[in-house]
Parts: structure tokens; C-alpha cells; sequence
């Protein structure tokens, strides 16, 4: 594993005469709050490597390198997010084993799935809830760090191959244009969404507002403890937790047996500061701001859900792929508002003769 900069720069020299990279990401989602970037694995031809990001490690010359690189992922969209996020880089163009395999109409797309289907080699499923923050690694953590890019580039050649028979390589190449404009950028969670947890829609404002309360104070105990929030609460405890403090039961036959003393006097807190809360800065219960369709749109609706689904059929695809139920919802009342909503390939699939 490269943890001194100087064996960084020399894999650099090698990067840069690779006529193709592979990459992958592990992060600490398990044991840290908010996630960290843990390793960073590559594989060239001929090498496999790994770098640790923990370590002291100047990594800007190896982003410059890699920028302007197409890389080869494996469901890039957590890596591309985490990327961005820890070190706000964003590469000029990916290929993605995962969606190559979906746009072929492959139902499991897993990487050892098709690493075993499409090249006949069998992959140790390995310790995927191991905590990758740890050091040194053990050698079957290693082994399957490596494993996650060894294979990237022949499998990226054999769908490669096969996209191109079918005439849906270009669709692989918008998929991942968009995947990386998507991924790489911030998006400011709505404050008004973010506290409301599965459950949440059953309760009343006034458990709303100590729900909302408890959420805040759960991320800053989470923070401060440097636990996934879910280890200092669970969603399910806390939707609880809300509805038995408006109802002014109390809160210990909901709380988990052993929950710390020094835990208990924040929640308490927040429980009551949501209690306080006058009825006016209640939060409003979300409602359903979806309309029914009139007749015409529905009739629209329909014959675009079976164009759809006889498209998806005939290209042996999941028919979500070239368009949601939500989408054609919205392109069933707007066509023209709403179309700019596909990709270039998915709008060709569904155009419908007049």
C-alpha cells in the first residue's frame, strides 16, 4: 500500500504512460461520522495499487493526472460522489462496468456476478463491513481491495464489444457524461426534507417539531462521537421517541436498554425544545402534491407506458432504464416542458409516430 509520496510519485510516471486506468474507492461508513475516504485502488496494466488517503500523502498530483483521463468504475456514482466530496475532483469521462451491464439487459450486475459470467473467474465476496480505516490492513482486506479494479479493464473491453454490436455504445457514453454531472456537484439538502424520516408522514405538527429537534441533536452527537447517527438512534426510535414525547408518555420505554446517561440529558433537551415549540413554527405534515391526470393525459400516459414496455422488450432491457413511471407521468401532461428530462437515446426510444 502507497503511503510515503515518494513511491506516489513514481506510480505517477506509470499512470501517466497507462493506456488505461481503472478505479475504485473505500470509504468509512460504518465506524466514522461523516464518512471518510479511505483508499484510493488502481490498476494499470501489469499493476494493481493502492493508496491511502489517512496517510500524509499529497495527492493533488495524482488528480491532475487522473482529470483528464477516462476512467474505468464499477458503479461509479457513490465513488464519483465521495471523490468530489473529499477531494472535489471530477474526471473528464468514465466508462461504467455496472451500466454497461444494464444497458446490455444483464438482471444482476454485480461486480463478482459478472466478473464470474463474463470472464469466468470466481471472486471471494470478501469483507465488505470491515472498517477500512484500520492499519495495516489485513492481507485479505487487501486482496480484496485489489480485486475491485484487477478486472475492471477486460471486463470493460468484453461489454464494450457487445454495446458496440448492439449500436448502444453511444447510450453507455451519455449515461456516464450525465452520472458524472450529477455526482460531481454540491447539492444543499432542503432543510425542510432532510429530518423527516421514514414514519414521520403519521405524525402530527406538534411531534414533527420534536422530531426535527431530535434529528439536529442526533447529528451533532453523531458528529461529536464520530458514529454513523443510526448507532446513537435508530430512524424507527426516533419517529417513536417524537410521537410518545406529543403524546407526553414517557420517553424510557422507547429509549434501547444500557442508552448512556450522558446521552439521555441531550435527548431529554431536545425533546423538550421541540415540546416548546408554539403551534406557528410547527412543521406542516407533507402532503401529496401529486394531481390526478385528466382523462387525456391518462390516455397519453397509457400509450406511452406501452411503447415503453414493448421497447424494453424488444431490446431485452428493464423498461425503467428508458424511462420511470414518474417520467412518463411528466411527460405524459408536458412532452415539451419535460423531454429535456431523457437523454438523447431515451427520447428516440419513446418518440411515438403521429
Amino acid at each position: 500500500m502507497i503511503q510515503d509520496n515518494a513511491r506516489l510519485t513514481a506510480l505517477l510516471a506509470r499512470i501517466r504512460a497507462a493506456d488505461w486506468i481503472a478505479l475504485d474507492t473505500e470509504a468509512d461508513s460504518l465506524h466514522a461520522y461523516p464518512e471518510k475516504l479511505c483508499l484510493l485502488q488502481i490498476s494499470l496494466p501489469g499493476e494493481d495499487a493502492i493508496i491511502d488517503p489517512l496517510a500524509r500523502l499529497n495527492l493533488a498530483p495524482l488528480l491532475e493526472v487522473l482529470k483528464d483521463r477516462e476512467l474505468i468504475l464499477h458503479g461509479a456514482d457513490y465513488d464519483l460522489r465521495l471523490l468530489w466530496k473529499s477531494l472535489r475532483f471530477r474526471p473528464r469521462g468514465i466508462f461504467d462496468t455496472m451500466w454497461a451491464a444494464r444497458l446490455l439487459g444483464n438482471s444482476e450486475c454485480g461486480l463478482i456476478h459478472l466478473v464470474a459470467q463474463v470472464l469466468g473467474v470466481v471472486l471471494e465476496k470478501g469483507p465488505q463491513k470491515m472498517n477500512w480505516a484500520r492499519r495495516p490492513l489485513t492481507k485479505r482486506m487487501e486482496t480484496y481491495a485489489r480485486n475491485d479494479t484487477r478486472y475492471l479493464r477486460p471486463l470493460s473491453e468484453a461489454l464494450s464489444d457487445r454495446l458496440r454490436t448492439l449500436g448502444r455504445l453511444d447510450w453507455q457514453r451519455e449515461v456516464c457524461a450525465q452520472m458524472i454531472s450529477e455526482c460531481c456537484q454540491d447539492r444543499a439538502p432542503d432543510p425542510d426534507v432532510v429530518w423527516r424520516l421514514k414514519g414521520s408522514d403519521r405524525l402530527d405538527g406538534k411531534a414533527l417539531a420534536v422530531l426535527r429537534e431530535l434529528w439536529h441533536w442526533r447529528e451533532r452527537e453523531a458528529t461529536r462521537r464520530n458514529r454513523p447517527p443510526y448507532f446513537i438512534v435508530s430512524h424507527e426510535k426516533l419517529v417513536a421517541l417524537a410521537s410518545a414525547a406529543a403524546r407526553r408518555e414517557t420517553a424510557d420505554d422507547v429509549l434501547p436498554a444500557g442508552f448512556p446517561a450522558l446521552r439521555h440529558e441531550g435527548l431529554a433537551e431536545a425533546l423538550e425544545r421541540g415540546l416548546r415549540k408554539p403551534t406557528a413554527e410547527h412543521p406542516r405534515p407533507r402532503r401529496s402534491t401529486g394531481r390526478r391526470l385528466t382523462r387525456s393525459e391518462q390516455l397519453r400516459f397509457d400509450e406511452l407506458k406501452r411503447h415503453r414496455d414493448q421497447c424494453a422488450a424488444d431490446l431485452k432491457i428493464d423498461p425503467s432504464l428508458i424511462a420511470s413511471r414518474a417520467m412518463l407521468v411528466a411527460l405524459a401532461v408536458n412532452w415539451k416542458t419535460h423531454q429535456n428530462g431523457l437523454m438523447a437515446w431515451q427520447r428516440k426510444l419513446l418518440a411515438i409516430p403521429d
